[in-house]
């Protein structure tokens, strides 16, 4: 799909991200690490319903829309790092870090 006009339309989400640098910087001197790819996490977010509409697309004459978050839309990556922040957040302060769509458990 190409969302090129909704992301132009839509206003960027400014929520810090967690600088590459320091996650694995984070993770130097543990003997154990687990990397993980969290990739289709986006996909267990749900859309808010007014959202959905704007997602529309057509195939051989039927409309389908997202009811979950894709990971090409603008603030996806944002929003689920705010979600991980907050879910984890007791957690990422000992043994976890995150980056957008990755994972070390330390």
């Amino acid at each position: 799909m190409d969302y090129t006009n909704l992301k132009k339309a839509y206003p960027k989400d400014a929520y810090p991200l967690l600088s590459i640098d320091k996650l694995i910087d984070g993770a130097c001197g543990f003997r154990l690490l687990n990397f993980l790819d969290t990739y289709l996490g986006y996909n267990q977010i749900k859309m808010f319903l007014l959202d959905q509409e704007k997602t529309t697309f057509i195939i051989e004459g039927a409309n389908f829309c997202y009811k979950v978050m894709s990971f090409g839309f603008k603030n996806a990556c944002v929003t689920y790092q705010r979600l991980i922040d907050k879910v984890f957040k007791e957690q990422i302060k000992k043994n976890v870090k995150f980056y957008v769509g990755d994972m070390v458990v330390k």
